[in-house]
């Protein structure tokens, strides 16, 4: 029984918890007036997330601190001018498909999917570089102003040569590979459902920073387990010190809470022990102590006699006692479920645990190579998969499809990002996965263009990004194959899109200005080389709109009209707009509407349209950029 306390609510207590779901970035300790510990507001913290310029902060706290943090955490929240380009050529299944290929800088990917996929991302899988002195790591260059973040990077163009290499001079000091995992996760998070998780692989170089890092960015309390994947089927003997046989798989929810990580469904390693040695018309059973670890002096309540079946008294020795009260006992044994041996001359009695009463298994926290698979397996399947395509350590498809039955299913589509997608392994198992329960999976990887090795440098296949899209091309094919008509419902396509600078030439605005404006104020005119379509991924990106949303090309009017959902939103970004094709489209009675500002011949065009839409479909929202 709770004890009542008997004062009003603490207020500060309760706007710090309010904060922290906010932001849980901004938690720290602190000392209160007696000198205990308490859970306090890191002020220079929250200042940061709300500036766009590098907030400097002296005071002493508990956290996890490097070289460039402040910098980093600034990089999270800095505006980008990119956009995402669709390339249709690359692509499997480009009008159908639900599921997404991102090729560029996994940063700028991630902002420009903040909008579109906030709070929609059921599970996350990442593999990034390791700080081992010999990976490489991306390369950001955040010590400036948002102003000038935003100059450099929407002009920069991409060359691929994002990444550098981090000796192990200098990644002892983990200032860059931290610097480089802040804010991809600090925007990973932002995309994670309330009951969303995210599973991190890492080596022992940095997993307690990155255990660190991560109580930060997602909150302590959202821990949810340290899983220990055995990735080696036999030892390396000529480890200096230890034979690595293992990695770490960091598991955090976006908020844990009961029925986040899914119960595991029974196989025979898990029914081995249910025999039916009495041949218990019931079926097989498992047994279970009858007593509990209390004394008789702590639950004198459970302290009784029960008969064995020759009529004798049986009490639980002094140290014990029953699991169950006096009449719950009693039900178990009207039930024939205690079981005193085969001669029924056992000592102590166990209790009956029926197979068919058995519920899902717990899953454990260390991951076998026999039921994860192992990086020896990862290897061969990419090899039979790819032929003579090289890659290095590919993870196996078995580990990623063990992690997915990990993620609670319900009716909706589960949407699965790896924005370290390396060869695309997390594709491939997402599609075998629905091959085989079913259940409607939409995957969203991200790679940078990064050269591949000189073995694999062929006219098709010069970046990891073309290795990863090749990969999801043949396992499609193969699981369509192997799986026959019940591979008919799988979507084994995706939609290739690239990160590329902003479609809209001359943007030259600050990043204040740009926050405050509207695309259709800061921006006047389409570069050279953009066709309509890229436009359309522009304005989806910046309302928000689903990125895998179908899209069909329609003749309105003698005019090429872009319609997205079914009506969600229809555009035309010809120029010499008419009135009948905007009578056209109003007629549609879409939920918003855009053209391209220089589309319209005149002003009085331009207002003309207004009043087209205002008469026939007065509720759609009608831009221009």
């Amino acid at each position: 029984m709770d004890k009542l306390e008997m004062h009003t609510p603490d207020l500060t207590q309760r706007n710090i918890a309010a904060i922290a779901e906010l932001f849980p970035t901004v938690i720290t300790e602190a000392r209160d007036g007696d000198g205990n510990p308490t859970r306090a507001i890191d002020f220079d913290a929250l200042r940061q997330e709300l500036s766009d310029n590098i907030v400097e902060g002296p005071q002493e706290r508990y956290q996890l601190d490097w070289p460039g943090k402040r910098a980093a955490a600034l990089a999270a929240n800095a505006p980008i001018a990119k956009t995402l380009r669709p390339v249709r050529e690359e692509s499997v299944d480009f009008d159908t498909t639900k599921n997404l290929f991102i090729e560029g800088d996994n940063l700028d990917a991630l902002k420009l999917l903040q909008e579109s996929y906030l709070g929609k991302v059921k599970l996350i899988y990442i593999d990034p570089p390791y700080n081992t002195g010999n990976d490489f790591i991306y390369d950001d260059d955040f010590a400036e102003s948002g102003a000038e973040y935003l100059a450099r990077s929407g002009q920069k163009s991409e060359t691929g040569d994002r990444l550098i290499a981090n000796p192990e001079s200098n990644g002892r000091f983990h200032s860059d590979w931290l610097s480089m995992m802040y804010p991809r996760l600090k925007l990973a998070r932002n995309l994670l459902t309330d009951d969303g998780l995210i599973f991190i692989s890492i080596d022992s170089g940095e997993v307690a920073s990155l255990r660190l890092m991560c109580d930060e960015v997602f909150g302590a309390s959202n821990f949810v387990e340290d899983l220990v994947w055995q990735k080696k089927v036999s030892p390396s003997n000529d480890s200096q010190f230890f034979s690595n046989d293992h990695e770490a798989i960091l598991v955090y929810a976006r908020q844990r809470r009961p029925g986040v990580v899914e119960r595991l469904e029974r196989n025979d390693q898990h029914n081995k022990y249910y025999t039916n040695p009495d041949n218990d018309p019931r079926g097989p059973w498992n047994s279970v102590v009858a007593t509990s670890n209390k004394t008789a002096a702590e639950r004198p309540n459970l302290y009784y006699p029960i008969k064995n079946p020759n009529g004798a008294e049986v009490w639980p020795p002094r140290t014990a006692s029953w699991k169950y009260s006096r009449e719950a006992m009693q039900l178990l044994i009207d039930d024939g479920r205690l079981y005193w041996g085969l001669d029924g001359k056992s000592a102590m009695p166990r209790i009956k645990k029926f197979l068919t009463e058995a519920a899902k298994v717990v899953p454990r926290s260390v991951l076998s190579h026999q039921e994860y698979g192992s990086t020896q397996l990862g290897a061969s399947e990419f090899k039979e998969l790819m032929g003579d395509i090289s890659f290095g350590y590919p993870k196996p498809s078995k580990l990623i499809e063990g992690l997915l039955a990990l993620s609670p299913v319900d009716g909706e589509p589960t949407i699965v990002l790896d924005f370290f997608a390396g060869s695309g392994t997390t594709g491939q198992a997402v599609m075998q996965t629905c091959a085989r329960d079913g259940h409607p999976r939409q995957f969203i990887l991200i790679q940078l263009p990064d050269k591949a090795s000189p073995a694999n440098v062929t006219t098709s296949h010069r970046t990891i990004a073309d290795i990863a899209r090749e990969r999801l091309r043949r396992a499609g094919h193969a699981i369509i194959n192997l799986s026959g008509l019940v591979g008919d419902g799988v979507d084994v396509g995706f939609r290739s899109l690239r990160v590329e600078t902003s479609n809209m030439a001359d943007t030259l605005a600050t990043a204040e200005d740009l926050v405050q404006a509207s695309l259709a104020e800061a921006i006047h005119s389409v570069k050279s080389d953009r066709a309509d379509e890229d436009l359309l991924f522009e304005v989806m990106i910046d309302k928000g709109i689903d990125l895998a949303e179908s899209i069909a090309v329609e003749d309105m009017a003698d005019r090429r009209v872009l319609t997205v959902a079914d009506g969600a939103l229809i555009a035309c970004f010809g120029e010499e707009v008419t009135d009948d094709v905007v009578t056209a489209i109003a007629r549609r009675r879409p939920l918003r509407a855009v053209f391209l500002d220089a589309g319209f011949p005149s002003d009085a065009a331009r207002i003309n349209a207004e009043q087209i839409f205002k008469e026939l479909a007065p509720e759609t929202t009608v831009e221009t950029i």
